[in-house]
Order: C-alpha cells, then sequence, then structure tokens
C-alpha cells in the first residue's frame, strides 16, 4: 500500500480549502514540501539543542528535580522500590531512558541525560521520515512531524533533562504505526511485528507521562470505527493480532500500576514530591476547560487560513459567538492561566491601563472564532476526512486527551507545555483540512518555531 501521494479521488486541492480532487503530481508536491520542512526544523533544533548542551552546563527549569530520578535509576537500577521511590510526575520510563546514557557517561549526569533527550528527538525524526515512505499518507506523517518540531516548548525540550521527547518518541511513532497497521485494507501475517511493535510503543509512552493514558480509549474506538467499515469475513484475520497489540499496549501500564498502586507516584499523591504541589486520580471540573483553551490557542497559528474559508451565513454568527466568549471569559482569566510564554506575555502588558483583559479576551474571541471556522469545515468535509485513518485517530487523541483532564485531581498546574503532548495530532488534523503551504502559514511557523529557540537561549545568557 505504498503511495506518494494520496488516492485519486480524496486528493487534496491546490487552490480550495478542503481536501478534494487534484492530480497526483500535487499532492506529490505538497508532500516533498512537508518532508524539507521537517528535515530543515529537525536539524536546526538538533544543532540548537547540541550547543547548548555543550555551551551550558547549569541546571535550568526542571533539570535538578527531574535528574534526581535519572540518578537514581543510573546509580541503583530499575526495580520495583526505585519506581516506588519515584520523585516527579511523570511515569518512569522516560527518567529509565535518561539513566542509561547517565550510567554509561557518570562523570557528567546533566549532560548525559540531556544528550539521551537529544538522541530521542533525533529518533523520533529519523523514524517518521524513513517509515512515512512506507505508508499510504506519508504527507500527514511529516506534517505531525513538522508542527511538532515547530511549536514553541519543543527545543526546550530537546536540550533539557524533560521527558517529552522519549514519550514523543514512543507516542507518536506507536500511534502512527498502530493506525498503519489496523487500516490495512488486507491483513498478511508480515503486519503482525507491526501491530506489537506499535503496542509497545503505545504502553511505553503512557509509562512515560500518564497522561498519554487517553490513547487507549482512542485505539479502542478507533478500532471499532474502522472494524464497522470491514465485511465479517474480512474482520475475522484482524481479531487475534489486534488483541495481541493491545494487550502488550496495556501491559506496561497495569504493571506500573501494581507497582504505584495507582496511576500517580506514591510521592505525588502525598505531596512529598513537590513542594506545595500534589496529583492524583480524582475530579477536576476546570482542568479539562483549561485544556481546551490552550489547545485552542496553540490551533491558532496552525488553522488560521480556515478562519477565511467560513461561509457567509456562518461567519457572523460565529463572530458574535466568539466576541460574546471572548469578553465573558476575562472574568475567568486568573482561572485560565497557567504557566507558560502567554501568561508571561499577558503578565508583559501589566503596565498599560486595561491592557491585560482587553488582550486576554481578544485572543480567545480570535481562538474561538478560530475553532468554529475548523469545526464548520471539519464537518463540510466529514466524509472524505473520514477515509483517512490518521485524520480519525488524531481527532480522538485530541477529545479524549481534554476528557481526560477530567480525573486529573490536586492543585498542580497545567503548564502549556502539556500541550505538546497532543500537538501531533494537531498537525495531522490542520494539514488535512488546510494541506496549502503559504507564506503566511511558513512565517506562523517560523514565529513558533523562533520562540522556542528564544525560550531555550534566554538561559544561557541570563533569561
Amino acid at each position: 500500500m505504498n503511495s506518494d501521494a494520496l488516492p485519486e479521488g480524496n486528493t487534496f486541492s491546490a487552490t480550495d480549502s478542503a481536501p478534494e480532487l487534484a492530480t497526483t503530481n500535487s499532492c506529490r508536491v505538497l508532500t516533498e514540501k512537508y518532508f524539507r520542512l521537517a528535515v530543515f526544523l529537525l536539524g536546526i533544533n538538533a544543532i540548537s539543542a547540541l550547543l547548548f548542551i555543550l555551551v551550558v552546563n547549569r541546571m535550568y527549569y526542571d533539570d535538578q528535580d527531574n535528574l534526581a530520578d535519572v540518578h537514581r535509576y543510573a546509580r541503583e537500577g530499575v526495580s520495583a522500590g526505585n519506581i516506588r521511590a519515584h520523585i516527579n510526575s511523570p511515569g518512569p520510563t522516560a527518567f529509565i531512558w535518561m539513566a542509561v546514557a547517565a550510567r554509561a557517561f557518570p562523570s557528567d549526569e546533566l549532560r548525559s541525560a540531556r544528550a539521551a533527550v537529544l538522541v530521542s528527538w533525533l529518533l523520533l525524526g529519523a523514524g517518521i521520515l524513513i517509515g512515512a515512505r512506507y505508508v499510504r499518507f506519508p504527507m500527514l506523517w511529516y506534517a505531525a512531524l513538522l508542527v511538532t518540531l515547530s511549536f514553541p516548548h519543543a527545543v526546550t525540550a530537546t536540550a533539557l533533562v524533560l521527558t517529552e521527547g522519549p514519550t514523543l518518541l514512543f507516542a507518536i511513532l506507536g500511534t502512527l504505526m498502530y493506525v498503519e497497521f489496523i487500516s490495512q485494507p488486507k491483513y498478511h501475517i508480515n503486519l503482525e511485528p507491526l501491530g506489537i511493535a506499535a503496542g509497545v510503543s503505545i504502553g511505553l509512552a503512557i509509562t512515560c507521562r500518564q497522561y498519554f493514558l487517553a490513547l487507549l480509549p482512542a485505539v479502542v474506538v478507533f478500532t471499532m470505527q474502522q472494524w464497522r467499515q470491514r465485511s465479517l469475513r474480512s474482520i475475522s484475520p484482524w481479531i487475534l493480532p489486534t488483541a495481541l497489540s493491545l494487550m502488550f499496549a496495556i501491559l506496561p501500564v497495569i504493571l506500573l500500576v501494581l507497582v504505584w498502586k495507582g496511576l500517580s507516584s506514591p510521592g505525588m499523591v502525598s505531596g512529598s514530591s513537590y513542594r506545595n504541589w500534589t496529583a492524583s486520580v480524582g475530579i477536576n471540573l476546570y482542568r479539562p476547560l483549561i485544556a481546551g483553551f490552550y489547545i485552542a490557542l496553540y490551533s491558532l497559528p496552525l488553522t488560521f487560513p480556515a478562519m477565511a474559508r467560513i461561509r457567509p451565513e456562518q461567519r457572523w454568527r460565529a463572530l458574535v459567538v466568539a466576541t460574546l466568549f471572548g469578553c465573558g471569559s476575562i472574568h475567568f482569566m486568573s482561572t485560565l492561566l497557567q504557566p507558560g510564554p502567554f501568561n508571561s506575555l499577558i503578565g508583559a502588558l501589566s503596565r498599560i491601563p486595561h491592557g491585560q483583559p482587553l488582550f486576554f479576551g481578544f485572543i480567545v474571541s480570535a481562538a474561538l472564532y478560530n475553532l468554529i471556522a475548523v469545526s464548520c469545515l471539519l464537518w463540510s468535509h466529514r466524509t472524505t476526512l473520514l477515509s483517512y485513518p490518521e485524520v480519525v485517530f488524531s481527532a480522538l487523541a485530541i477529545a479524549f486527551f481534554v476528557v481526560e483532564q477530567l480525573g486529573v485531581h490536586g492543585n498542580i498546574p497545567f503548564y502549556d507545555r502539556y500541550v505538546i503532548q497532543v500537538v501531533p495530532f494537531l498537525g495531522i488534523v490542520a494539514f488535512a483540512l488546510v494541506p496549502q503551504i503559504t507564506l503566511a502559514r511558513l512565517l506562523a511557523l517560523a514565529a513558533m518555531s523562533v520562540l522556542g529557540h528564544g525560550m531555550l537561549w534566554r538561559y544561557a545568557f541570563g533569561g
């Protein structure tokens, strides 16, 4: 099923606002553009991170907290006792990944751990760039990588002792492999290793960061959706391989739950891991709204062309709704604002009279208007978009991620860095809906990338 372009009849138009019939050549041109941009960003991010690792040998951001777990696994090995003594809120797998490098080069644990993170991003990039050549819709694989690399927090998560690198390595490759595995028109025994590798990778992603637990219901619903499109005869060969893949995805999670006796580390639940911060499984009504807000906010530079494509009869209603909600959101500004660059930007407007609430309300209105426009386009072209399995799974992953936040109890903030966990899926949806690479879109991606490099290098220059 290898193809360099989307199938005829479901390809993307170079001029329209939605997927429609186009020539195979236009799809190849777009795919090549995505590929080149992804390679360029991967190279720039890797060079920037490598220089930072070599030049800056001081701890910043979460380095000190995260390095404590890395140090323990590197010195004492991996055991049930050490996993129960885990300090940080993310699961142990990403820390064990970094500990392997720290154990090999114990004289400089900080640089070793950072180098392991950089390697995980390089493996992620290589995996997508190589794997996309053997799948049906390589354009969407490249879109996932391109948007992830341009996300403002990506460079920081490449150069510091953070868990996003190993987590995204397992999560993105695992989900993309599973989508390709389960959506094949015909099953062959040669696909079995792909399904097992996908399951293991998804399971490891969840044990890196528990927020990726949302991938499991997304996988289940996606599998059911795919099976509904097939006859009973074609379903039969999939039952055992699919069950085996799901079993390998769930097994690491079960093992972690048995050791921790829950989805949060014992130290995190008791509040001993971080000063003043606790997190556990419970009900939190505000957190899904906060997560939804930041997803809409970071979707704005990815999907803003959709605002110009909304139908005239829908435009004014969307504008009124977005404006009203934007004005109303000012009352909840302190709740919606979470640690991150957007919060810092709002704080910088404190000297301007009424500058903070007015700017915040404007941004909320713009993000909501864009979200309405995107929703309208998705609904209008749902039939075509549903023919792309990556788009279906991405929509499910984003939805379940937001719903999942309902169960995150405690007072730990929703750092806007957490949005990077759904950014690959946002990229797939955004570029499937509006695939064109225009100057405005390039500038938006470039602006996010430049912001990301600035966020990292400010540490080196005393920021």
